[in-house]
């Protein structure tokens, strides 16, 4: 019996070994993208934990050039790095970059892909997106949410004025934070969930939590075979469910009082995107049956995509400000000029500020708040900068997905 067993670990450790020269072999004949040197079976993970992600990978397109192949475990993947490759990637040929990959994370939390950032591409994705375009991210409808984004500011500079005037310090991370899950929780549900009110702490947790989740190292991403083992493991994926199961019961409970007849009357005149998403299911007006998971899904888009990013550009434009005492002066100054004692300033009138323009624009040049964009998979065999693999061993569905953050990366622009 003991003999048995040796000979066939012995015959499965050959077996592994062809396979890992045959791939070498297999890529090497490829015509891929330059890259640096990976080791068998991880790749070139183990290269990307030493530094700033998007700042490695910019390195490595100075030496390798603005196409970059890397190995990620199992996942071959190209980085992009270049205004004219990324134009042509997402304006030129959009058409063959314009799926997305399957991922752990963003799978669960999207309910399998029934949102619209990371569902793949074809007639679902297709039709959901004409859903989100004519529906819910119309400019109608983003006018008719105008009052609560202007009452949020509003709010937020009166308690920057108060703190002023008792000569307390205020934290602006935290307040932008409450400004954008607020205003966007008053437009998506009619609910405030403000700081200091009593449900915002589960709140802002379990978005917290979302994002963390959808950031974090999934190794079954790179490997499907034994990943999953280690994720259980580590714990990734007991936190991720739990995650899932809290925010669904979230939505839950924010769907059901919607839908009770008996409901109090909302705070505002006017339909929430909720509402709107709601009278849709209803009413299955379009091709596509929208149910309550297609709408959590879409909700979790927009609260993901939404929250951090406003709040972290404005934080990054006042601390560039405060850095450069005279470009914040002529901001001020032109504030002033053009306002005077008016005392507020609305949103039609953001658009005569052209130097404030200028001054966001710069911040996000200098600081973009999403430095990788979100992943990409190609929907056929194609070629790029002159680079086509015409190897069927290893599929540019693969090779040309574009992965973001420690565990898949994204095209620095």
């Amino acid at each position: 019996m003991a003999l048995v067993l040796e000979f066939l670990i012995l015959s499965l450790s050959i077996f592994l070994l062809f396979l890992l020269i045959k791939r070498n072999k297999t890529t090497k004949k490829a015509c891929l993208p330059p890259g640096p040197d990976g080791l068998p079976f991880i790749g070139n993970l183990h290269q990307l934990g030493n530094s700033i992600l998007h700042e490695h990978l910019w390195r490595l397109s100075q030496k390798h050039g603005p196409l970059v192949y890397l190995r990620l475990g199992s996942r071959p993947t190209l980085i992009v790095s270049s205004a004219k490759m990324a134009r042509e990637i997402m304006k030129t040929r959009d058409l063959e970059f314009c799926s997305r990959p399957v991922l752990t994370a963003t799978n669960k939390i999207t309910y399998n892909g029934l949102d619209l950032a990371f569902a793949p591409y074809g007639d679902y994705w297709r039709e959901v997106r004409k859903i989100c375009a004519v529906h819910v991210f119309s400019s109608i409808v983003v006018q008719s949410f105008r009052s609560i984004r202007e009452d949020e500011v509003s709010r937020m500079i009166e308690k920057i004025s108060k703190s002023a005037l008792a000569s307390k310090p205020f934290n602006l991370t935290t307040e932008m934070v409450s400004l954008t899950s607020t205003a966007i929780s008053r437009a998506a549900f009619g609910k405030t969930y403000e700081i200091g009110g009593s449900d915002t702490g589960r709140f802002l947790e379990l978005l917290v939590e979302t994002q963390a989740m959808a950031s974090s190292l999934f190794l079954s991403d790179y490997f499907p075979c034994w990943g999953w083992l280690a994720d259980k493991l580590t714990g990734l994926t007991y936190r991720l469910e739990k995650n899932f199961e809290e925010f669904d019961a979230f939505y839950k409970g924010i769907i059901d009082d919607n839908l009770d007849p008996n409901r109090p009357k909302p705070e505002r005149e006017g339909s929430t995107i909720l509402d709107i998403l709601l009278q849709i299911y209803k009413d299955g007006s379009f091709k596509l049956q929208l149910t309550l998971d297609h709408i959590k899904a879409i909700l979790t888009d927009i609260f993901l995509a939404g929250t951090d990013t406003s709040a972290v550009t404005v934080v990054w434009a006042m601390a560039f400000l405060m850095k450069n005492p005279e470009a914040m002066r002529k901001a001020q100054e032109e504030v002033r000029g053009l306002f005077g004692n008016k005392g507020f300033v609305d949103e039609d009138d953001v658009q005569q500020l052209s130097y404030l323009k200028a001054v966001v624009k710069e911040t996000m040049r200098l600081q973009p708040t999403v430095p990788l964009l979100i992943p990409r998979e190609t929907t056929k065999e194609c070629s790029i900068g002159g680079l086509r693999n015409s190897n069927q061993d290893l599929s540019l569905r693969e090779c040309l997905g574009c992965w973001k953050g420690p565990r898949n990366l994204g095209e620095p622009v």
